[in-house]
């Protein structure tokens, strides 16, 4: 499996000889070069969408087009899309899991919010959630923007992923602190990976803190369009 950021709270999986978007973002990404757009897309085989807000879904539509790839979702959303934007969506919800070619995916909770502009004005893009990746006999959880929540409980015992990438910048999501804490009490990971932090000044620069709170858990700072291979 391989893991490589594309800023943000951007991925790209490779697993299972699938490739899986993972709130794609590049319009606008600052942390992204526009001469690293094509090699973060290739051969991408589905996009999967933790909430609708713009620095996560502003390129998805015309990605999930240009690509002919389905867009994977909260059902809510992805009906939407469906029925309004012609696009090929995979919707479920919290609880369910669905299998893209050998990679099943469930759909947890998150505590955030999901909204998205429209002539109309501002819609509610369903709920935020995060997913649990089954592939290569590993479980990589995808915390999507979230604060910490008493659902990690459950879902750590449950699920007992190995690999946890967690939003981590502060402001908008968990700090580095928050991270640190929720991964030791809710979740036993081998490896931890920060995202959600660096983009903007508002947002948390290092993972330090994380790192220092997470003794005998390899805790990675990820590296734009740099593989990390488990």
């Amino acid at each position: 499996m391989d893991i490589i950021w594309l800023g943000h709270g951007s991925f790209r999986i490779e697993t299972a000889g699938q490739v899986l978007l993972i709130d794609p973002w590049l319009t606008g990404n600052p942390a992204l070069p526009e001469d690293q757009h094509d090699a973060a897309l290739s051969g991408a085989t589905h996009i999967l969408l933790t909430h609708a807000h713009f620095d996560h879904v502003v390129d998805v539509l015309a990605l999930s087009k240009r690509l002919n790839i389905p867009l994977v979702g909260q059902y809510d959303l992805m009906g939407h899309w469906g029925e309004t934007e012609g696009v090929d969506t995979v919707g479920f919800n919290k609880g369910g899991t669905v299998d893209l070619n050998g990679v099943k995916v469930s759909m947890v909770a998150a505590s955030h919010s999901s909204t998205f502009n429209t002539p109309e004005g501002i819609r509610t893009g369903g709920t935020e959630v995060g997913f649990m990746i089954q592939s290569e006999g590993k479980t990589l959880y995808i915390s999507g923007d979230t604060d910490i929540m008493a659902d990690m409980d459950w879902m750590g015992d449950y699920y007992k992923p190995d690999i946890g990438i967690l939003s981590a910048g502060g402001h908008f999501t968990m700090d580095m602190k928050g991270a640190a804490y929720a991964a030791k009490r809710y979740f036993n990971f081998k490896t931890v990976i920060p995202c959600h932090y660096k983009t903007f000044p508002i947002l948390e620069q290092s993972a330090q803190v994380l790192i220092d709170g997470l003794p005998g858990v390899d805790v990675i700072e990820p590296e734009v369009m740099k593989a990390i291979t488990l």
